[in-house]
């Protein structure tokens, strides 16, 4: 076909969850051969657009067209077996498979049996002509997020479809691997032998990579045309509306003052039992943001963990406020020490309970959620939930729906909500803004802005420069389980940042 003709036609397409209305005659025309942006703040309906295409969702009304066929798609496999595959935003492999398996198993072929010495053999071949590179052996369970969107991404590459949906695909790759993917898709795209849809809230790639974009709006197409007809206040101002970005708080200037998280000396083993962390000394004092730059996998996931009391250090320490921690819940409360976990829906919630139970967790058994200490009150519950719902501006129909329910950035700003509505003295955060739109970055950039400008000592591992140049007091680079660079974020050079996190240089701090 020519790249004028529609490699993928979505005409009037609309799906209702209940009161909420996610697509209202959504149209998208995706040409042979092109790379095409579609931008949205989250829950504005970009995700169900493309699980309808994908045939995970099934539209109410609306017209599906692949290759000029109408096709009424009841699956992901019937998906594959039209040639359209899918990188979702919240993962889709098998924890518990390795790499491989998750790979080769993918491939829909209904045989029983696998030659999987040819299969690996293949497996070898493909990823020697990929820009980045994972470990086939590897159990997806041990991956970090990163590892996880580069498997993803790979998955899809392997099962040669000629359409390929991209839900943020690279919300934790490094510039370099982002720009790489990019160029391979962009040069198969100009090829004809791959037309991309790109649904990413990061406005350098639709500027850098994309030749059209379509805006979506409360389910609707507001906005669409070439790349070159917009700027990105163009962009910015489609997608939120008339209301506008949230301003960002401003950094106070301040002396940082007591300590509030000392690392000390710390090594912590991987779920293979290798070292992952490496002797780590780290110091985070109360008024300032340290951010850890590093490409996922380098140890940020393992020291995380420790702070969060999931996982045990084999040797060193970790003090709060100067008094030895072992992040019991006790401690927790004591010191003030929240979290702000990637892929918040699954370690930091639980699907199939409430918006407002969890947005309890915290203090379900405090006053005054919690009358004669151990009664829970729902009432009191529901009615906190729902000023933080209206104070955070978490889209719900009400508070009693199960968080799954949720978009991805309204499951982010409910952890948020819960997270950050207590006296924070100590906040760690994971990569805060995974998959999420400009408007929810830029609540969340306040909030933690705002936290560290009230005196809470902020340690942000991201895997996002412009974040953590944006945010961070002092930058401190990780690779291969040990800090090796640390600068001042008022002095930071992102190229030598980039060149220590991928090992360009035996640097010690300096």
């Amino acid at each position: 076909m020519g790249r004028d003709e529609a490699a993928l036609q979505v005409s009037a397409l609309s799906k209702r969850f209940g009161d909420v209305v996610a697509l209202k005659d959504a149209d998208l025309h995706l040409a042979t051969g092109s790379f095409h942006a579609l931008l949205g703040e989250n829950g504005a309906g970009k995700s169900t657009l493309a699980r309808c295409v994908i045939g995970l969702v099934q539209p109410d009304a609306g017209r599906i067209e692949i290759d000029a066929r109408e096709r009424r798609i009841g699956s992901p496999k019937e998906a594959h077996d039209w040639g359209v595959g899918m990188v979702h935003q919240h993962f889709s492999l098998v924890p518990n498979m390795t790499v491989a398996e998750n790979l080769v198993t993918s491939k829909f072929t209904g045989s029983w049996i696998i030659d999987w010495r040819r299969e690996v053999r293949d497996l070898d071949d493909f990823c020697s002509r990929m820009p980045f590179t994972v470990d086939l052996s590897a159990p997806v369970s041990s991956l970090a997020a990163g590892e996880k969107q580069k498997v993803e991404i790979l998955k899809q590459l392997f099962l040669g479809h000629h359409i390929l949906i991209l839900d943020e695909p690279t919300s934790v790759l490094t510039l370099e691997e982002a720009d790489e993917l990019f160029g391979m898709l962009r040069q198969r795209t100009q090829r004809g032998e791959l037309s991309v849809l790109l649904i990413t809230h990061k406005l350098r790639e639709v500027f850098k990579f994309a030749e059209v974009v379509s805006v979506l709006r409360r389910g609707q197409v507001v906005a669409r045309g070439s790349v070159q007809e917009f700027t990105s206040d163009d962009l910015a101002h489609h997608m939120v509306g008339e209301s506008g970005l949230p301003t960002v708080v401003a950094r106070e200037n301040k002396t940082a003052g007591r300590t509030g998280i000392q690392v000390r000396d710390l090594v912590v083993r991987s779920d293979k039992g290798i070292d992952a962390v490496k002797g780590a000394d780290l110091t985070v004092r109360s008024g300032e943001i340290v951010g850890v730059a590093g490409v996922s996998g380098n140890g940020q996931r393992e020291l995380l963990e420790v702070l969060a009391g999931q996982r045990q250090a084999t040797t060193g320490s970790v003090e709060v406020h100067g008094a030895r921690y072992h992040a019991t819940r006790h401690e927790m409360l004591e010191h003030g020490v929240f979290f702000l976990p990637e892929e918040p829906l699954r370690t930091a919630s639980v699907a199939s309970m409430t918006l407002a139970e969890n947005l309890a967790f915290r203090g379900f058994d405090q006053p005054p959620l919690c009358r004669r200490r151990w009664v829970l009150s729902r009432d009191r519950m529901k009615s906190r939930a729902r000023d933080l719902v209206a104070r955070y501006r978490i889209k719900a129909a009400n508070v009693d729906v199960p968080i799954e329910q949720l978009s991805g950035g309204n499951v982010q700003r409910t952890v948020l909500a819960r997270e950050l509505s207590a006296g924070v003295q100590v906040l760690v955060a994971s990569n805060p803004c995974f998959g999420l739109d400009v408007g929810a970055v830029a609540e969340i950039h306040s909030q933690i802005m705002a936290a560290r400008n009230r005196g809470a000592a902020v340690l942000m591992v991201s895997e996002d420069l412009d974040e953590l140049m944006a945010l961070s007091d002092r930058i401190i680079v990780m690779f291969e389980g040990r800090f090796v660079h640390e600068v001042a974020a008022a002095d930071a050079d992102l190229q030598v940042i980039g060149r220590h996190m991928t090992g360009g240089h035996h640097a010690t701090t300096s």
